[in-house]
C-alpha cells in the first residue's frame, strides 16, 4: 500500500503541474454544460438524465486524454527504467496510476454538482437517479481509465495512446448499440451486455444492479491485467 500511495501521489500531483489538467477540466465543463443546458429548458423537466446520457460519449474522448501520458511519457523519457530499479511491483505502479486517474475524474465531476443543485431550485429534482448517475459516472470513468492505461502501455507516443484508448472506449459506447439494429432479436441480450452505455444508463436511472457493477469491474480488471502483461513484456 505504501508503494501504491507513493505512485498515486506522484501521478496525481503531476496532473496539476502543467496547465493541461485545467484545460481538460475546463473543456469538459464547457462542452458538457453547453450540451446539457442548450436543451434543458426545452424539456421542461427538473432532471439530470440528459446530462448523464452525454457522459459516455464525452468520457470516450476526455478520459483517454487524461490517461495517455501515464505510461507513454515514462517510456518515451526513459524514466520507467528508473522506476523499475525501485522495490515496487508492476501491480503497484499500475494501481497507483489507475487510482490517480480516477481521482482526477472525481475532481472533474465535482463542479457539475452545481448543475444538480441549481436544478433543485427550479423544480423537484429526484436525487435517487442523480446519486446513481454519479456512481455510474465513477464506475464508467474507472473502466475507461483502465482502458486508457492499457493503451498508454502499448506505445511511447501519447497521440497514438490517445487514439487507441479513444477508439476502444468509443466502440464500447456506441458501436455495440449501433450493431443492435442489425442483429436478430435473439442475440440482442448477448451483444447488449458488452455495451458500456447500456450498463451506465441502467445505473444512472437509479437502478443499482450487481450485473452492471460487475461489468465495469470486469472491464477495469481485464484492461489493467493487459497493461500489466504488456509492461512485463517490455521489461
Amino acid at each position: 500500500m505504501k508503494n501504491i500511495k507513493h505512485i498515486f501521489k506522484k501521478e496525481f500531483n503531476s496532473y496539476f503541474v502543467t496547465p493541461i489538467a485545467y484545460i481538460v477540466i475546463s473543456l469538459f465543463l464547457l462542452v458538457i454544460g453547453w450540451l446539457f443546458f442548450s436543451t434543458f429548458f426545452l424539456n421542461r423537466q427538473a432532471s439530470m438524465m440528459r446530462f448523464f446520457s452525454l457522459l459516455p460519449i464525452t468520457f470516450s474522448f476526455i478520459v483517454p486524454a487524461i490517461t495517455m501520458k501515464l505510461f507513454s511519457e515514462e517510456l518515451n523519457l526513459g524514466t520507467y527504467e528508473i522506476l523499475l530499479t525501485l522495490p515496487v511491483k508492476f501491480s503497484d505502479i499500475i494501481l497507483g496510476k489507475f487510482l490517480a486517474a480516477i481521482s482526477f475524474i472525481v475532481i472533474m465531476l465535482l463542479p457539475t454538482l452545481i448543475y444538480a443543485i441549481s436544478i433543485s431550485f427550479v423544480g423537484e429534482l429526484d436525487w435517487g437517479p442523480v446519486i446513481g448517475g454519479y456512481i455510474g459516472a465513477i464506475l464508467l470513468g474507472a473502466a475507461f481509465s483502465a482502458i486508457g492505461i492499457f493503451a498508454s502501455s502499448l506505445t511511447r507516443n501519447q497521440v497514438i495512446a490517445f487514439i487507441t484508448g479513444m477508439t476502444i472506449c468509443f466502440a464500447l459506447t456506441l458501436l455495440t448499440d449501433f450493431l443492435l439494429y442489425f442483429i436478430p432479436n435473439t442475440f440482442i441480450g448477448f451483444f447488449q451486455y458488452f455495451s458500456a452505455n447500456f450498463h451506465f444508463q441502467n445505473i444512472s436511472r437509479g437502478l443499482i444492479d450487481s450485473r452492471d457493477i460487475l461489468y465495469f469491474i470486469t472491464i477495469s480488471f481485464i484492461a489493467l491485467y493487459g497493461a500489466n502483461l504488456v509492461m512485463k513484456e517490455k521489461k
